[in-house]
């Protein structure tokens, strides 16, 4: 979230929710939830609740993966879409992955100058405000490709529970008031979005009032009579590409009716015996998980222990080298070719380590690639169903709330993706992110991303499912919480409540989630150049969603127990919930 955008009245809710949060992250954690059945654990808890009746009525982790992204859509308004995009990772109960891309695409009339001044300088607000920072939306093709080629049950009726929510409304709890406060003053700019979100006065929602979506109730009643035509050949689309005409937008119908869902083979490597499968581009995470993953394997990171500067030096510098490659090297595949094979060799993570002194912080600044000149909000959720088929899911709308306009007679919220392309090779993007030429600007592309749904597998078996939001920090955090499980024996739910650092090569400092650190590490860190600093914006990190499977954690695995399934909901979320049958 940017910081001309995060109202005073909106970082006093958030910070009085964090406070909240923050006792919990730092206290010990709860048991993970568990579940003889299946799994879902989402960010709102009635998309949860969802999730698990699909399952219960025998559909796949497939179908409730689709009911839960269309409940999201109702429910979880600051992430949940129908005017984003995601990626979706699937792992058949046969051993066969797939990867889904849903992304948001730039409109035909983009260009890779849009955002720029006349000297050439990135305009504030024009790439994440209004409708000139909307990309083609590709939630309702995404979760309709699934259901076609991996689900079982009707697009009906997975459709009726968030038709059901939207049309007759749920009652807010203290978690779900607290993710709109940030963004009340900016929805209560736009007359549309300001009429659903806030009450008469443009005063907001307080916990066990009822928000009640009827334009979005009629959306999904489209989807659910003509599936993918009833949004992008329908009422739906004429009305977003008429709001963005008349509001300086450039979306129109051909890109609507254009919008195709690629299907990709999905990133694949080793960690000490476990299989990452991960997102590919125009996912970076996948590839960047993977490449930290490889520069660390050879690092007794157990024997070092977790939060420990040994261990936190090799992370840092092991991310700041992979982000240096993530921010100058990849890019959508259908305009890049994305240099995946080298990334992810053997001999690349070598010259990594190699180049990475044991005592001493690199230096970003002596990293810089040729050509990047000077220098959130997601949802995932993670299922599994009885069969062992196991699905993540991240979408977005970018921003929270996205681009915080809906257009009149919707209920759409539509993103602020094209946040994500590079505007000007070397300038900071929403998250800080530094990038490159190989993201830049073109008609019907797709921003770089760093969602990273993952699959973890061993032996042959799915082993854990996981992912976050989080902007920049999606790779981190995701990373972080398989290293719990996997090096430092933590169940699922400590795993991902844990104390987390990340660094993505610029700005050159680890950022750490407050007392993630002692000062005795950190003054050790500082010993060997590292700058470490509390991140101003903490409360926006990620909220992540996990399930293990035999175990609550890899020591506790049997495959005698009639609890399969272990579920964890991140105690940094407000509203969500891990809920097995």
């Amino acid at each position: 979230m940017s910081a001309q955008r995060f109202s005073r009245a909106g970082r006093a809710g958030v910070l009085t929710l964090c406070v909240l949060q923050t006792a919990a992250a730092l206290a010990a954690s709860p048991a993970p939830v568990a579940g003889e059945n299946g799994m879902v654990v989402t960010a709102q808890r009635l998309a949860s609740e969802v999730g698990v009746e699909v399952l219960k009525g025998g559909g796949n982790a497939v179908d409730a993966a689709v009911a839960v992204g269309y409940a999201l859509a109702v429910t979880y308004p600051t992430a949940g879409n129908l005017g984003g995009g995601g990626f979706m990772t699937i792992r058949l109960r046969d051993g066969r992955s797939t990867f889904i891309d849903f992304r948001e695409r730039a409109p035909g009339r983009a260009t890779r100058d849009m955002y720029l001044d006349a000297n050439g300088d990135p305009v504030e607000g024009l790439s994440t405000d209004g409708y000139l920072a909307v990309g083609v939306p590709g939630s309702v093709a995404g979760f309709e490709h699934a259901r076609e080629h991996y689900g079982t049950r009707e697009r009906a009726a997975l459709i009726a529970p968030a038709i059901r929510l939207a049309s007759e409304g749920f009652a807010l709890t203290q978690g779900d008031v607290a993710s709109f406060a940030d963004a009340n003053a900016d929805l209560a700019e736009d007359p549309a979005a300001a009429a659903i979100f806030l009450k008469p006065g443009g005063v907001p929602f307080r916990a066990g009032e009822r928000l009640v979506q009827a334009d979005l109730a009629g959306v999904l009643r489209a989807v659910s009579e003509r599936g993918p035509d009833g949004f992008y050949r329908g009422l739906a689309a004429q009305a977003i590409v008429e709001a963005s005409r008349a509001n300086g937008g450039i979306l129109e119908a051909s890109d609507f009716e254009g919008y195709k869902v690629r299907e990709l083979e999905p990133i694949r490597c080793d960690y000490k015996g476990y299989e990452i499968v991960s997102s590919p581009p125009p996912s970076s995470g996948g590839v960047i998980i993977c490449e930290i993953l490889n520069i660390l394997k050879a690092y007794p990171i157990a024997y070092t222990g977790f939060g420990s500067a040994a261990t936190v030096h090799l992370m840092a510098e092991a991310m700041r080298h992979a982000y240096v490659d993530r921010n100058s090297a990849l890019g959508d595949p259908d305009f890049v070719d994305n240099p995946v094979e080298m990334l992810l060799s053997e001999e690349h993570a070598a010259e990594i380590r190699a180049r990475i002194d044991p005592n001493r912080a690199g230096v970003s600044a002596d990293l810089k690639p040729a050509g990047m000149g000077e220098s959130h909000e997601t949802t995932h959720y993670s299922i599994v169903d009885r069969d062992g088929n196991a699905v993540a899911v991240t979408y977005t709308l970018n921003g929270s709330f996205g681009a915080r306009v809906v257009a009149p007679g919707t209920g759409v919220l539509l993103n602020n993706e094209m946040d994500d392309f590079t505007q000007k090779p070397g300038v900071p993007n929403l998250y800080g992110l530094v990038q490159g030429a190989a993201n830049a600007i073109e008609p019907g592309k797709s921003p770089l991303s760093s969602m990273s749904p993952t699959v973890v597998s061993r032996d042959g078996e799915p082993l854990m499912v996981i992912g976050s939001p989080g902007g920049s920090r999606i790779i981190t955090i995701t990373l972080e919480a398989i290293l719990n499980v996997v090096e430092h024996g933590m169940d699922i739910q400590e795993a991902i409540d844990a104390p987390r650092i990340h660094h993505q090569w610029q700005p050159d400092r680890i950022t750490i989630e407050p007392h993630a650190l002692s000062p005795d590490t950190i003054a050790l860190l500082a010993a060997k150049g590292h700058k470490v600093a509390e991140d101003p914006d903490w409360p926006v990190w990620g909220q992540a969603a996990g399930i293990l499977i035999g175990g609550p954690s890899l020591a506790e695995r049997d495959p005698d127990r009639p609890e399969r399934f272990f579920g964890a909901i991140d105690s940094r979320a407000g509203a969500g919930a891990a809920i097995g049958y």
